[in-house]
């Protein structure tokens, strides 16, 4: 009943192919084979939810009806968004699994879903636009850059870049997306807070980006533009500035329990590791308070394990 609606076909995708990297909620769209665009995407609520292997496009949707409560496609309430990408994902055929949009924009880029992949309406429309049918579509967990996970899957592809621009305009208050989320971590890396990675421009990022702005001798308008981009040293989404899973070597891996009250490089650590999954601290000081707590604690929740706010051998394996 669901590939009977609003569903096109296509030719083969080529050169085309995505890959979605649960462990930091991005989507990554390759053509010719070189990456062209990275986008923050929400992934299932508990690590097993969202499928992972290689799989392809079997069906395109436009407003896609969301059955279960009756709500007609193109519905402001359809928490399926506009656009339906299904994958053939566990022995299903595009009408169980997909990448598609939602009605609720704060939850892209946590783990939140029953087990498919949402994006931004306006994002997926431009996705949607792109792919055909029979494009491939990898899904992993992989602390590794999104070049390696397509070299893993034999895909021979051409070192590329992605500038902080938002379809090529500058970044300003009120942009969305995987370009702020860059640009967020560039500007916490050079000692100018955001007081969070979550890819929202608020009045946070703005303020850092003119502090930035002003210690740099530019224009301070709180806009991103090529001047300020070019100060910024070339950010891409593609080679984020800080770590999104612990190392065998690492403060964390190498700590004992880590609990409120904690302190040090290994509290540290597990903050920007949270931060950079979409769980903000509100900031990186080595203090384990409790900004650090609600974190760990939402972060338990959505891998489904037990929580208590203390980072043990599980919390640190899931957090790999």
């Amino acid at each position: 009943m669901f590939c009977s609606i609003g569903i096109s076909s296509g030719s083969a995708a080529g050169s085309k192919f995505i890959i979605i990297n649960k462990s930091n909620n991005q989507l990554a769209y390759y053509e010719n084979n070189q990456l062209t665009k990275v986008f923050k995407v929400g992934t299932g609520r508990s690590q097993s939810l969202t499928p992972e292997g290689k799989f392809k496009i079997v069906n395109k949707i436009k407003n896609r009806p969301y059955y279960t409560d009756g709500i007609p496609g193109g519905d402001p309430r359809n928490p399926l968004g506009n656009r339906w990408l299904g994958i053939n994902a566990r022995g299903t055929w595009g009408t169980t699994y997909a990448i598609h949009g939602n009605n609720n924009p704060n939850s892209i880029g946590g783990y939140v879903s029953s087990g498919c992949v949402r994006m931004y309406d306006n994002e997926v429309e431009w996705l949607f636009n792109q792919v055909p049918v029979n494009t491939p579509v990898i899904i992993t967990t992989s602390g590794k850059s999104f070049d390696s996970i397509a070299v893993s899957y034999g895909y021979k592809v051409t070192e590329s870049s992605v500038p902080v621009t938002v379809n090529g305009t500058a970044l300003k208050k009120g942009n969305r997306g995987p370009a702020v989320e860059e640009l967020q971590r560039k500007l916490t890396s050079l000692g100018f807070s955001t007081k969070g990675i979550d890819g929202v421009f608020g009045q946070n990022t703005e303020s850092a980006v003119r502090s930035f702005q002003k210690a740099r001798r530019l224009t301070v308008d709180g806009v991103v533009g090529p001047a300020t981009r070019k100060a910024l040293g070339g950010t891409t989404v593609t080679k984020p500035t800080s770590p999104s899973s612990p190392s065998n070597g690492s403060d964390l891996a190498k700590s004992g329990i880590l609990k409120k009250g904690s302190k040090g490089a290994s509290v540290k650590e597990l903050q920007r590791i949270l931060t950079a999954k979409g769980y903000n601290t509100k900031g990186v000081d080595g203090i384990f308070g409790s900004n650090t707590d609600q974190a760990v604690r939402k972060f338990q929740k959505a891998r489904g394990l037990a929580v208590d706010g203390i980072v043990g051998p599980n919390t640190k394996k899931e957090l790999r």
